[in-house]
């Protein structure tokens, strides 16, 4: 178990603010969706699933703006609820299919039908259906006969009370329970082997709600009213803990991680990193509205092999990818019994773990409930396969962060599930900095911004850069194309757009590296036909000009730019996406020459000077509107192309580039 001497070492530093937790702020939203009278949310998790969960509850008629550091939702009590004119588009979440699920089942006379996409589609629902439906609401599955996941169809209805008795701990189910006799006005009792997560038990009893719970159980009363309350949502602990293995398993340096929660059902994975021997310690511990804060302090250790099972598993059910990639870089052996339920999340994460453990060199076993890893200090090397599962990506990510590993990652983009900026934050936290979270890259990712006014040739140049570089390109107009290619397939007029619409349908796109691009995938597949089309062209300015909906796509490139080299094209790169880009390009031509270029890619012969004129009215037009976006960067080097070719200008850019990056090798 020796380091091997001829590996750089590995230094952690610097403070690390998780993401808001991701079980309150679904919580938060459908709970001051409930009371009647305005809720502040600050620091909520604008993570595709909780954005699910926004659209699905303004679908029911919630006054809830666009999820931003600090907002309020202006509830209007259940009876302002009404039944969706559409389904509900859960995505990848079911925290939000189960929850909403128990509210609409409860409000009588009305109902939805659920939808996700092919992964959330699997999960099985019936497990909430069957304690919903003793309560008397009517639960369809709409799927082929035999198969218990999504479509569903929830009709609310006057409930009976329940005293449930559930075979496994599970908040979700536990939260759907409580949701429904809060909506139907009745007395719901749930009990489970162990305690789950109790935020839901928290939450509603700082808004009024009277409920008595033991270690094993919950019972809510008849006839409680949600009140308005305002949450600072605190981090996540379970995206917490990546970054304290990471810690765990550096070779010098220390992480803090800030406003952590520490309530107790969701410790486990510290509790199991102190077991196998990393130095923690809690900091400024507190209590923040019902739930436990702190501020998480973690130094390397040699690390021992442990077994983890039982009662601990629930508490920390969603680190176990983690706490699994962790086993193979600790001396002797880890075992993880108990946790059949990880074969029923985003993934079968049980066989997922062992696969990729297996592809890289690591000795493991696949068991019915678990796992079992041997430890050891050898390279790793392989790819990666995530399934969309934003848990492995992140725990793989972490064992590529280690001197010697050499890991890609078929699908970086997946952890916009639950943490937007991991790669981001992966690279500040590590010295020297590092790709190799996706890449296995030994140097910081190289980013070559290249911005300037419409038709100035950026997307193209981009592209040849790129191939010659040997790096991945960026396009970031893809990502508001793809955008609007999902408003246009809505149906909604375009005039009735807004960012709310276009955020709530953001869940649908995700992003994964090919061999020469980051290419945006719309539900999973790859839509760029689609995405170049007519109606989208018309209206891609409109869903660019909103604020939020630039800050999303902003996010999407920097997390690309976080994880691998690129090269990165579109407007205000240099200046606001990628301020501190290595190299910072700003392409200008002669507005007749833009005009004439557009035309000969548009029509694919040569234009009439009268055409070219009308498209060169039309540019000028163009650029009075994008002034503000198409400024250069300070820092940038201006190239103009009106008198080069194409070839020149690529080289370049290329030599620029050449001497970026050995800059940085330097």
């Amino acid at each position: 178990m020796a380091a091997l001497s001829s590996l750089p070492r590995l230094t952690v530093q610097g403070t690390v603010r998780a993401p808001g937790d991701k079980s309150i702020s679904h919580r938060a939203l459908i709970f001051a969706a409930m009371a009647d009278g305005p809720s502040r949310i600050r620091g909520i998790l604008p993570s595709a699933d909780v954005h699910a969960t926004a659209a699905a509850l303004r679908a029911m008629g919630v006054d809830l703006p666009a999820l931003s550091e600090d907002f309020v939702v202006r509830g209007r009590g259940l009876a302002a609820l009404h039944s969706p004119e559409g389904a509900l588009d859960c995505a990848n979440s079911g925290t939000t299919t189960r929850l909403l699920a128990g509210l609409m089942a409860g409000l009588a006379g009305r109902e939805a039908r659920f939808e996700g996409d092919a992964s959330l589609s699997r999960r099985p629902m019936r497990r909430v259906a069957e304690p919903l439906t003793q309560m008397g609401a009517h639960i369809q599955f709409e799927g082929p006969p035999g198969h218990d996941g999504l479509p569903l169809r929830v009709r609310g209805a006057p409930l009976t009370a329940l005293r449930y008795v559930n075979s496994h701990a599970s908040a979700q189910i536990k939260g759907a329970l409580l949701l429904a006799g809060l909506a139907a006005g009745v007395e719901v009792t749930v009990e489970e082997p162990v305690r789950s997560r109790d935020h839901s038990e928290r939450m509603l009893r700082a808004r009024g709600v009277a409920l008595e719970c033991t270690d094993t159980g919950v019972t809510l009363a008849a006839a409680q009213r949600v009140l308005p309350v305002d949450v600072s949502v605190p981090a996540d602990p379970s995206s917490a803990a990546f970054f304290a293995c990471l810690a765990a398993l550096a070779d010098e340096g220390e992480l803090r991680l800030e406003d952590v929660c520490c309530n107790p059902t969701r410790t486990g994975a510290f509790d199991v990193l102190r077991r196998m021997g990393a130095h923690l310690r809690i900091e400024d511990a507190r209590d923040v509205g019902g739930e436990r804060l702190g501020t998480l302090i973690v130094q390397p250790a040699r690390l021992q092999g442990t077994e983890i099972g039982g009662a601990e598993i629930p508490r920390c059910i969603d680190e176990l990818p983690m706490l699994a990639c962790l086993a193979s870089r600790a001396e002797g052996v880890t075992v993880i019994r108990d946790a059949q339920e990880l074969r029923v999340k985003e993934s079968d994460r049980i066989r997922a773990v062992v696969d990729n453990l297996r592809a890289l060199g690591v000795q493991a076993e696949e068991r019915p409930d678990g796992l079992r890893v041997v430890g050891s200090m050898r390279p790793l090397t392989g790819h990666v396969v995530t399934h969309g599962d934003h848990r492995l990506a992140m725990a793989f990510g972490v064992l590529g962060a280690l001197p010697g590993n050499d890991l890609t990652i078929d699908d970086p983009g997946c952890v916009a599930v639950s943490y937007p900026g991991f790669w981001r934050d992966l690279t500040a936290a590590t010295s020297p900095r590092s790709s190799v979270a996706v890449s296995g890259s030994p140097h910081t990712p190289l980013v070559i911004a290249i911005d300037g006014p419409a038709a100035s040739g950026k997307s193209s140049t981009a592209q040849w850069v790129a191939k010659t570089l040997d790096v991945r390109h960026v396009d970031s107009g893809a990502f508001y194309r793809a955008l609007a290619f999902l408003a246009v397939e809505s149906g909604e007029p375009p005039e009735h757009w807004t960012a709310e619409s276009m955020l709530g349908r953001a869940s649908r796109i995700s992003w994964r590296l090919t061999e020469r691009s980051v290419l945006p995938l719309v539900d999973g597949r790859d839509q760029d036909e689609s995405l170049r089309g007519s109606a989208v062209t018309k209206t891609v300015s409109r869903v660019a000009a909103m604020p939020a909906v630039r800050e999303w796509v902003n996010g999407q490139v920097r997390a690309a730019g976080a994880a691998v080299d690129v090269v990165v094209d579109g407007r205000d790169i240099g200046t606001a996406v990628f301020p501190a880009a290595q190299l910072k390009v700003f392409l200008v031509a002669d507005t007749w020459e833009r005009a004439r270029r557009r035309l000969v890619q548009r029509l694919g012969r040569r234009p009439t000077d009268a055409e070219i004129a009308e498209e060169a009215e039309a540019l000028v037009a163009r650029d009075a509107q994008d002034a503000t976006q198409s400024a250069p960067a300070r820092d940038a080097i201006t190239i103009d192309t009106t008198t080069v070719t194409q070839a020149e200008q690529v080289e370049r850019i290329v030599a620029l580039a050449r001497a970026a990056r050995e800059r940085l090798r330097r």
